[in-house]
């Protein structure tokens, strides 16, 4: 059985996908975002191994709190980290969930898709044993994609056109960073691209926040967005007009 390796996970997540969850945060990331706020979780060289079968066993005692008014609303969310840099742990996990009838949620940037690191064959058969995608759209402008991430988009841009494409549920989530990701141009493309899809069923706007500075700060890291401000309750209105949310 395939090993993976686990930076931690949460017992009781509300924010990760439909209902309660128990979120499982996967060590390893290619991105180095700016606004990162868990860069531990970049390096592969840390983190805990697990097999698909005892993570699925530890999650599923928690499956009585996945109900609500005797259906199962909650489940199981991997989430980052990068959960597509182990594929083929994720879908062993996903696949014994299915059996038990447990919804699965897969909370990724996307940014493996299309590339030689992520065969698609396997990812097919991920997606075939996963409910709902959690697609992270950090920016539209490839360049911008690229100053922020350090990685190009037009790949996760064509993951979230398959996913559409072959009827899978997704959730958006952008991180709105004044002067860098919430122009009214940035945002109106985003909007323009969402209407394309036919799958996506909610779209999170989340305000940047300066938590992760101090995450930066003890892995010795200099932390680039110093001095950018949160954006106000106004600014997130503004924004959510514009998209229409």
């Amino acid at each position: 059985m395939k090993k993976g390796k686990i930076h931690s996970v949460e017992s009781f997540g509300l924010v990760d996908g439909p209902g309660v969850r128990f979120v499982i945060f996967m060590q390893g990331c290619p991105m180095r975002c700016q606004y990162c706020h868990n860069p531990e979780t970049w390096s592969g060289d840390t983190g805990t191994w697990w097999t698909a079968e005892e993570l699925f066993q530890r999650a599923y005692r928690y499956k009585n709190y996945w109900k609500k008014k005797n259906k199962e609303n909650g489940g199981i969310t991997v989430s980052g980290g990068e959960p597509l840099l182990q594929c083929e742990f994720v879908t062993e996990l996903f696949e014994l969930a299915k059996k038990k009838g447990v919804h699965t949620t897969l909370d990724t940037s996307g940014c493996l898709f299309a590339t030689d690191q992520l065969p698609m064959e396997q990812f097919e058969r991920m997606m075939k044993a996963t409910d709902l995608v959690l697609l992270d759209l950090k920016m539209m402008d490839g360049a911008g994609h690229r100053g922020l991430t350090g990685r190009d988009n037009s790949n996760i841009l064509e993951m979230a056109q398959w996913l559409s494409d072959h009827g899978k549920e997704i959730w958006i989530r952008h991180v709105c960073v004044p002067g860098l990701t919430d122009s009214e141009k940035e945002l109106t493309e985003m909007k323009q691209f969402l209407n394309s899809l036919e799958t996506v069923t909610r779209v999170d706007l989340l305000p940047y926040h300066t938590m992760g500075e101090m995450e930066w700060e003890k892995l010795g890291l200099s932390y680039s967005l110093k001095g950018v401000p949160v954006p106000t309750e106004e600014d997130m209105m503004n924004y959510q007009k514009i998209l229409n949310i």
